[in-house]
């Protein structure tokens, strides 16, 4: 599988204060990845700074051989979406009209979406169960409902990389277990990377094919959930938090 993004000797940070540095991170074609790691780490910089929101401190981020910092935002949107945590305020728009708002990188100065644009909308719609949602506002929507269509925007705008910041935060166990499995099939069918942070250590052990913990002073671990557990990087990375990881059954629990 090719490198779709990939960051050479990466850091970022606020301003001039680093929160990580020296990260060499590769995220494949049909590979869904975790982002792992204790609050206040640096996943959600490190997510922003991937998609181009934040500068980063030094190195380069690049996708399918791209540098995003020399490219345009409206090129970058057509090479990375994001789905940042959190409910955004919508006021009264539809889940149609939201959902349709992905697709603005392809249209022309006035958004007018084509037959094309619109096909894309619906078949994305159809694909991640949103579409008796459509004419229903964001707000009046579940937590569930809500990651379902935030999601499928991201689709509809048709990057070949997909960031997520906690999409399965505030969800039940069914519906973290869907989005996840949803994005497992994505990658897999649409020959996507998608990258995406998360505190349900299982459910990333379980689904996912490559693991990157955030580490205190210490370059970023990958490896596959079973290596992440092996070889002790996952029980490191979480130390001190109250979790015993079982390096024979490849699970864990909470201690007392």
């Amino acid at each position: 599988m090719s490198a779709m993004l990939h960051t050479e000797d990466l850091t970022i940070g606020h301003g001039h204060q680093a929160v990580c540095a020296g990260i060499d991170l590769q995220v494949r074609t049909g590979e869904l990845v975790a982002l792992l790691g204790v609050n206040g780490i640096g996943k959600s910089t490190l997510l922003r700074t991937l998609a181009g929101l934040h500068a980063p401190l030094a190195g380069r981020v690049t996708v399918q051989g791209a540098d995003l910092a020399t490219r345009s935002a409206r090129d970058r949107a057509r090479l990375v979406s994001i789905v940042l945590t959190g409910r955004p305020d919508t006021g009264l728009l539809t889940v149609d009209a939201l959902v349709a708002l992905g697709r603005q990188p392809w249209t022309g100065p006035w958004g007018r979406l084509s037959a094309a644009d619109r096909a894309v909308v619906d078949a994305v719609m159809e694909r991640t169960g949103t579409t008796a949602l459509r004419t229903r506002a964001l707000r009046d929507l579940s937590d569930g409902e809500c990651q379902q269509v935030m999601v499928a925007r991201a689709l509809v705008q048709a990057t070949p990389v997909v960031l997520l910041d906690e999409p399965t935060a505030h969800l039940d166990l069914p519906n973290r277990v869907r989005i996840v499995r949803l994005l497992r099939t994505v990658v897999r069918e649409d020959a996507k990377a998608v990258l995406f942070s998360t505190h349900d250590v299982q459910l990333a052990l379980d689904l996912c094919d490559r693991i990157v913990l955030m580490r205190r002073l210490e370059r970023p671990w990958s490896g596959t959930p079973d290596e992440a557990i092996a070889s002790g990087a996952l029980e490191q990375a979480f130390a001190g938090s109250g979790i015993r990881f079982d390096r024979a059954s490849g699970t864990h629990r909470f201690l007392p």
